[in-house]
């Protein structure tokens, strides 16, 4: 029997080396889809419930009608898990248009494609939460609301992978996108957040940022240990001027940012405001209430 992870391909499983979609899918051929990112943390599926309706979101903004109910959905995630008796895990959820022609018209793609991948994930430096990542400032502008918006969760990553390249060719960790205006809009896959003077600022979904389930977590964290949190538009300057600053994601989870374009970020090491709130955030992906069971 093969001990390969399982992958789950429109109700049916199989092992990862033999799953495979049509080189006709629209997903493939123009990004056309949605997905989510999810972590399962000891046996529970965080904010399962939170991602779904995510997904269903972006998918109803790109008029894909998902075959499945949102029920029938997270459990279609539990198996997959079960099955691949995994723990720890990041589990990939991709909704596409489906198989079609080569032309560009979603009605020629009669049904969409679900897959769902369980596995793990790791983009940050091994002791990133306790030294902090280095970031820039990318050329790459973020998409605005009108155009493949960042608050659609789509396969249509390409502005970010530009981004990530240019963070690769300069040495840094990570880059950080501004909107069409100049504005900070997010991480290439990360919300971000700054301290100044003992309050906590985060950019508007308006830039061109996705309302991340873990921004949402934190936002929450904020109000229960009295940190005041305002959504604003941030410059670069109030970047470079930040007390502290950090990144939020599903994949990351919470990561300090120690350094913007060579300008030290605080005392270039994590804020004590920061380190509350990472701490904080430990304790809620720990309770078993904040997920679903596998």
């Amino acid at each position: 029997m093969s001990n390969e992870p399982e992958v789950y391909i429109d109700g049916q499983y199989c092992p990862k080396s033999q799953a495979k979609i049509s080189v006709f899918d629209h997903g493939f051929l123009y990004g056309d889809g949605v997905f989510e990112g999810i972590r399962e943390y000891n046996g529970i599926v965080f904010k399962l419930k939170e991602h779904i309706d995510r997904l269903y979101q972006s998918a109803h903004a790109i008029t894909l009608n998902i075959p499945l109910t949102k029920e029938e959905m997270s459990k279609a995630v539990v198996e997959t898990l079960r099955r691949n008796k995994m723990k720890n895990s990041y589990i990939r959820l991709v909704v596409s248009r489906g198989v079609g022609d080569l032309g560009l018209d979603p009605r020629k793609c009669p049904k969409p494609t679900i897959i769902i991948i369980t596995d793990t994930i790791s983009i940050r430096a091994g002791n990133a939460k306790e030294t902090g990542i280095t970031t820039m400032f990318s050329w790459v502008r973020r998409n605005t609301v009108d155009s493949t918006s960042a608050e659609i969760k789509s396969l249509n990553y390409l502005n970010s992978v530009l981004a990530k390249i240019e963070a690769n060719a300069c040495g840094v960790d990570e880059a950080l996108c501004l909107d069409s205006n100049g504005c900070v809009a997010e991480g290439v896959g990360e919300n971000v957040f700054i301290v100044k003077n003992g309050e906590l600022l985060t950019p508007p979904t308006s830039v061109g940022a996705l309302a991340g389930i873990t921004a949402a977590v934190v936002s929450h964290l904020a109000a229960k240990i009295s940190i005041k949190l305002t959504v604003t538009n941030l410059t670069p300057f109030m970047v470079f001027s930040a007390d502290e600053a950090f990144f939020t994601g599903t994949a990351m989870e919470m990561v300090p940012i120690r350094e913007v374009n060579k300008r030290q970020i605080g005392t270039g090491k994590p804020g004590s405001i920061t380190k509350k709130l990472m701490a904080e955030f430990q304790k809620v992906i720990e309770d078993p209430t904040q997920g679903v069971q596998v």
